[in-house]
């Protein structure tokens, strides 16, 4: 966003509270007992912010006890959804979106657990991936010397500057937003940003076969894997039907700890505004909401706002092209990383990359496209992104929580 944006947070009648009507809950008990809804949790993340900067697949980690048992996300999140459909009397499609970091290991793991009659649980495997650039010496500069940075003392300040003055040099003479190729193609590629999991499972076949195996599918409640109070909760699905919009995003209050965005009006128009477009540090923390990514989808709007015929979803060419123009119409996150490069015997350097993404809380701020905002409590938006996080998460109540929604085998 530009400077001179005027950027407002959201009023408390900007938001809906799902389940304060009567009628909610009954609508949505009814599309649960029909097998209208079904469940997009999203697993292509690497998990390094878990690891503190290691590589691991988050998914797979067994990160808490439930019924005297260490669980992975993937089990409690394939607990809860048994527990509604064994509720509700009806098999649920749960989807784990994947990408070529995690796609492997998930897929092993999902060989090697029982068969679930309750859950019709399938994978959706990533098909973007990003090239690495080279930064420009005016990304650099404006990263390290235009930007606040922690002093240090005089000789490691001098090291500092340094090094950074040989990467600037670097850069220039490797050539200044060119494919970064100079290194392992692991290290080259990386994910493009979670918006293109749901086009994913456009272009791979999983939606057609989907609503060819479930014929009456027509909505699907996308959330995060860390997010592990979204649920199939009736209240707040029958709230979603009843506002008829394509999509209805989930926000939490907000705490210190939620850093990446929140609910805003920009100019006016009440939209998700990423941490990543605001013109300071400063509008962020001015912002109470903060946002899930938690979603509910209208799969049939959707597939009209991506103008794409509901009996063509095997059409892979029409597809393809259909999503490659609508990516045209959102913004490109551009973020500088480091990678390694390792040479000689257990040598290694670290030169910074571009990279971009582009991310589904942006489906907010595009004309014509009516979205909603669902105000839900904390317990059910928070979300584990570090594992400091678990201490709090028992002592408040949030592990209880999950602990009365889920059904294991």
């Amino acid at each position: 966003l530009p400077q001179g944006t005027r950027i407002e947070d959201a009023a408390d009648s900007d938001m809906e509270i799902p389940g304060s009507e009567p009628g909610d809950r009954a609508a949505g008990e009814e599309a649960l007992r029909q097998g209208q809804v079904g469940v997009v949790t999203l697993a292509a993340g690497a998990g390094s912010r878990w690891t503190q900067g290691a590589g691991v697949v988050k998914a797979l980690h067994p990160f808490a006890p439930f019924e005297g048992t260490y669980r992975n996300f993937l089990e409690v999140h394939l607990a809860k959804t048994r527990s509604t459909a064994r509720a509700s009397g009806v098999r649920i499609p749960h989807v784990f979106t994947t990408s070529y970091l995690t796609h492997e290991a998930i897929a092993q793991w999902f060989e090697s657990a029982p068969h679930d009659p309750d859950c019709d649980a399938r994978l959706s495997r990533g098909r973007s991936v990003g090239l690495r650039l080279v930064p420009t010496v005016r990304d650099l500069r404006f990263a390290w010397e235009e930007t606040p940075q922690e002093r240090l003392d005089e000789q490691a300040q001098k090291m500092r500057d340094s090094v950074r003055h040989a990467l600037m040099r670097w850069a220039a003479k490797t050539g200044e937003a060119t494919d970064y190729r100079d290194n392992l193609p692991s290290q080259c590629v990386h994910p493009v940003g979670h918006w293109y999991e749901i086009p994913n499972l456009l272009l791979n076949g999983t939606l057609a076969a989907l609503r060819r195996d479930h014929p009456n599918l027509r909505y699907l409640l996308l959330h995060n894997i860390d997010t592990l109070g979204a649920s199939l909760d009736p209240a707040i699905l029958g709230r979603h039907l009843r506002t008829g919009a394509p999509l209805s995003y989930e926000v939490i209050s907000r705490r210190f700890e939620d850093v990446g965005g929140g609910l805003a009006k920009v100019d006016g128009q009440l939209r998700l505004v990423e941490g990543l477009a605001l013109p300071s540090e400063d509008d962020e923390f001015r912002l109470r909401f903060y946002n899930t990514l938690s979603t509910w989808i209208d799969v049939d709007q959707l597939l009209r706002i991506f103008e794409i015929p509901g009996d063509r979803l095997s059409d892979e060419a029409l597809v393809r092209s259909k999503v490659a123009d609508f990516a045209t119409r959102l913004p490109v996150y551009i973020t500088l990383k480091e990678v390694k490069k390792r040479w000689g015997r257990g040598q290694e350097d670290i030169f910074p990359v571009l990279q971009f993404e582009r991310l589904w809380g942006d489906m907010t701020a595009l004309p014509g496209v009516d979205c909603r905002f669902f105000r839900v409590p904390r317990s059910r938006g928070r979300q584990l992104k570090d594992p400091a996080q678990l201490d709090s998460w028992f002592r408040d109540g949030g592990h209880r929580s999950i602990a009365d929604i889920t059904l294991f085998p």
